[in-house]
């Protein structure tokens, strides 16, 4: 049966059916929205919940970090506070043992030196009189008893018989420094505590002893200079100076002064020169022997630095030994 069949016959029952029809029809198109509506709303919550998720997976990554940097910087706290105390308990009680050691050795040497100036001062260097007995050989004094007495003089007199020539050198390193003056010759000045300590050395001491360091290597340098330049004066090419330093930089530096203040060459520097430089006291004494043997003079210079003195260089009869203080000393050991 068609429709034409149908609408011939019943034309109410044809309306009926296209309104069925179309009812039909808008309730499939909406039942296909609402498919497509919830097909879609899921994707949104899928992707919403994925950046959640990755933005607590960030956060989560970052506190991570956070702790495990907080953690690093307790340790590293920690190592430096170890560091701390281990500097603190080994370098500075270290440094203070040094120290302390320095300073009673410093005091013992200052105390030693002192103490043996001042008994060689008290010693009675004026031999007791010798009576020599007339001989029976000799028939011109056979009726002469007399009495020969040998004096030996003191040793503050040593230089008293140049003591013009020594007085005129002061005078002149008290002067403007002369800056082209012959070689040997003193180039610079000095003040008047430095010429008071040279008088003191020359006719006190008779030219060997201890003297307190003038506060740098340099200073006791100029102030040796001067010595040097006087001695040359008094004995010529008959004397040699000997300085003692037991490092390397040391006697670099007592020869750039030297070589500075006297107008010296490298070629001053030597084992047949003027100035010789030594690390051992060994080589001085050995060297102030050879040149006694040679009836030539030696000039021993001790640099303050030194802790000590070997004694058969006291025997000498010129020498000087600079007694640094107990800073300068301490000061020269870090530098070195």
């Amino acid at each position: 049966m068609t429709n034409t069949e149908i609408s011939d016959n019943n034309p109410e029952k044809e309306l009926m059916l296209d309104k069925s029809i179309s009812d039909d029809k808008t309730k499939q198109i909406s039942k296909k929205n609402t498919t497509q509506n919830k097909k879609i709303t899921p994707k949104n919550d899928k992707s919403t919940k994925s950046f959640d998720e990755i933005s607590n997976e960030i956060l989560r990554d970052l506190v991570s970090k956070k702790d495990s940097l907080v953690k690093e910087i307790k340790e590293l706290e920690t190592k430096k506070n170890e560091i701390e105390k281990d500097i603190n308990s080994n370098f500075k009680g270290q440094s203070d043992n040094i120290a302390k050691r320095v300073k009673g050795f410093q005091e013992y040497l200052t105390g030693a030196l002192q103490n043996l100036s001042q008994n060689v001062e008290k010693l009675e260097l004026v031999s007791q009189p010798i009576i020599v007995k007339p001989s029976p050989l000799d028939e011109k004094k056979q009726n002469n008893s007399t009495n020969n007495i040998v004096n030996v003089p003191a040793l503050s007199e040593t230089f008293k018989p140049d003591e013009e020539i020594i007085k005129s050198c002061f005078a002149s390193f008290k002067e403007q420094p002369d800056f082209y003056a012959e070689p040997w010759k003193l180039r610079r000045s000095l003040d008047s505590s430095d010429i008071e300590i040279m008088d003191d050395w020359f006719f006190n001491m008779g030219g060997r002893g201890s003297l307190e360091s003038r506060g740098s290597r340099q200073k006791n340098a100029l102030l040796s200079a001067g010595l040097i330049s006087i001695l040359g004066e008094l004995y010529g090419d008959q004397f040699q100076t000997l300085i003692l330093a037991s490092q390397p930089e040391r006697l670099g530096e007592w020869r750039r002064i030297l070589q500075d203040s006297l107008g010296l060459t490298r070629d001053d520097f030597g084992p047949n020169s003027g100035i010789v430089l030594f690390e051992r006291p060994e080589g001085v004494i050995e060297r102030a022997d050879r040149l006694e043997a040679n009836e030539e003079l030696p000039f021993i210079i001790i640099d303050a630095a030194e802790t000590s003195v070997e004694i058969p260089i006291l025997q000498f009869p010129l020498w000087v030994a600079f007694a640094g203080s107990d800073n300068e000393i301490y000061d020269d050991l870090e530098l070195n």
